[in-house]
């Protein structure tokens, strides 16, 4: 099947987009209000976009708090959503008024942050601190439907790693549990026996075996 994006003529029953990139990591974006009142917020529009200086983005459709927050107080922090924690992160995914501090409802605890304001989850081992770069608007369909998107790349300042989840001087992955968006409502999780190993090969030794 082929299908031009601009009339979304697909034919499927749920709309194929997002089951096309998969698995997205979770962005669980912890933010301040200027008045200082707390965010927390799922995103799947979220990845690492450079090391060395290292920065990371999240997008977001419409204005929404975490965007509007980390634009306004030019900091938030990227927390990892794991396994054990997937019903909190599916709470603070709902459109809950501005104002109602997402962290106390869903019963998760707030720990202070190194070298920003927005807090961390004690409850997950890693914590992302970032300091917003810049807000990129994306536009919108010409004829002025659909939504526009919002795309905040942020420089971290700061990691946190939980001394629990490193093993061995690395970080345990498998024993962390990531969780990742796929499509519709559907996610998956990062356990042990699903991860493997790919050295990246040296090209001038495949070029002489290929002959």
């Amino acid at each position: 099947m082929f299908y031009e994006t601009e009339t979304n003529d697909h034919g499927l029953t749920h709309n194929p987009w997002k089951s096309l990139m998969v698995p997205r990591p979770v962005g669980w974006i912890s933010t301040l209000a200027l008045d200082g009142t707390p965010n927390l917020a799922p995103y799947s529009y979220f990845n690492g976009v450079g090391e060395n200086p290292n920065y990371v983005m999240f997008s977001s459709g419409g204005v929404k708090d975490s965007m509007r927050n980390a634009r306004d107080t030019g900091e938030f922090v990227c927390i990892m959503a794991t396994w054990e924690l997937r019903e909190q992160m599916n709470i603070t995914s709902a459109n809950f008024e501005p104002g109602l501090d997402e962290m106390a409802f869903t019963g998760l605890t707030p720990v202070p942050s190194k070298l920003v304001k927005p807090p961390r989850i004690a409850q997950s081992p890693i914590a992302i601190e970032c300091k917003t770069h810049q807000v990129i608007e994306l536009p919108g369909r010409a004829d002025g439907t659909g939504v526009s998107y919002s795309m905040v790349v942020g420089r971290v300042v700061g990691v946190y790693i939980d001394d629990s989840v490193i093993k061995n001087g690395d970080v345990d992955i498998g024993a962390i549990k990531p969780i990742a968006r796929l499509g519709n409502m559907d996610y998956c999780v990062v356990r042990e026996d699903t991860i493997f190993t790919l050295a990246r090969p040296d090209a001038a030794r495949l070029i002489v075996e290929k002959g």
